[in-house]
């Protein structure tokens, strides 16, 4: 039995249990990982909260690191005693102790990258990768806007987009987060509850931005298209604030044939080969100080609720981490 992370209905954080569960040994192409340390995300949330809906009951998380503890048959590339971390879009289960989950999804941890910094890098740090080398692929000189710049994906994004040589205008909520936005790659940050369209027109002399990267969806999505240029480009990966509304298409046509994308990771890493580039990529910046991964809270596991509380009221910035 290890102790894990459950919840039988949707709602609140109140519905997070404290539990001690089964737990085999892995089949085919499976791998058992002892977790050292856990990723919180905001798709937790939306996983918690029924917005994304999934089976019941259910397990949380899709975010950690630690140490394989067996393989199954047919899976080559982890062995016993490796450290790795992961991303996984399902079955969720990284709340919890240990876990058995398909081996596809584990890459090696480097001994210069600690299982905290792991765990708090593999989603986030994916994110940021498909968003500035996929999505829209950030040229030097490009101004781009970052919703929720002092977040976990928004810290690192930042510091990445600087170095491809971008522009970055950060949205923030509060002044202690516009300093550490400030302090984490972007040029200029734009608090949430100002003109954040005109602010962005003033700083690009009127020209607007070739991209948005918006991670709060209904709230301000339509203030998102009004700081692109024509033909630019909305990134919507993300509803904190809830799922974008039904738009008529004649919003892009006179906005200047704008372009609206609603991308995720996994359909970037769907393949290998790509979970392999992403994540080499990812640990070289990691490992060279070009992007540091702050894992600015810790709770232990068994305060999952607590933590879902703070993530939800915005009193956390950077990357939030469980110690089982």
């Amino acid at each position: 039995m290890v102790r894990a992370i459950q919840f039988d209905r949707f709602g609140g954080p109140e519905v997070l249990q404290v539990r001690d569960v089964p737990i085999g040994e892995p089949g085919p192409g499976q791998a058992r990982v002892a977790h050292s340390a856990i990723g919180l995300n905001f798709i937790d949330v939306y996983h918690r909260t029924g917005l994304y809906p999934l089976s019941l009951p259910s397990g949380l998380g899709g975010e950690a690191a630690g140490v394989v503890s067996s393989v199954g048959e047919g899976v080559t590339h982890v062995r016993a005693g490796d450290r790795v971390a992961y991303t996984a879009p399902a079955p969720l289960g990284s709340y919890s102790q240990e876990r058995v989950l398909d081996a596809r999804w584990l890459v090696k941890l480097p001994p210069a990258i600690s299982d905290q910094a792991g765990a708090a890098m593999m989603l986030k740090g994916l994110t940021a990768w498909y968003l500035l080398k996929r999505s829209y692929c950030v040229a030097r000189g490009d101004w781009i806007v970052l919703y929720a710049a002092a977040g976990g994906v928004g810290l690192i994004a930042s510091q990445w987009a600087r170095h491809l040589g971008a522009r970055v205008i950060g949205v923030v909520s509060t002044p202690a987060k516009r300093e550490l936005a400030l302090a984490s790659g972007c040029e200029q940050v734009v608090l949430a509850d100002d003109d954040v369209p005109a602010r962005v027109r003033e700083l690009t002399a009127g020209k607007g931005v070739p991209a948005v990267y918006d991670s709060v969806g209904r709230d301000t999505f339509f203030r998102s298209l009004d700081c692109l240029r024509p033909h630019g480009v909305l990134v919507s990966f993300g509803n904190s604030s809830g799922k974008v509304e039904p738009f008529a298409l004649a919003e892009l046509t006179k906005r200047g044939s704008l372009y609206v994308t609603r991308p995720t990771l996994y359909d970037f890493i769907r393949e290998r080969a790509d979970l392999d580039a992403g994540s080499t990529e990812l640990f070289d910046l990691v490992q060279k100080g070009v992007v540091e991964i702050g894992v600015h809270q810790t709770y232990p596991l068994a305060e999952a609720a607590a933590a879902h509380r703070d993530l939800e009221a915005r009193r956390t910035t950077g990357s939030t981490v469980f110690v089982p």
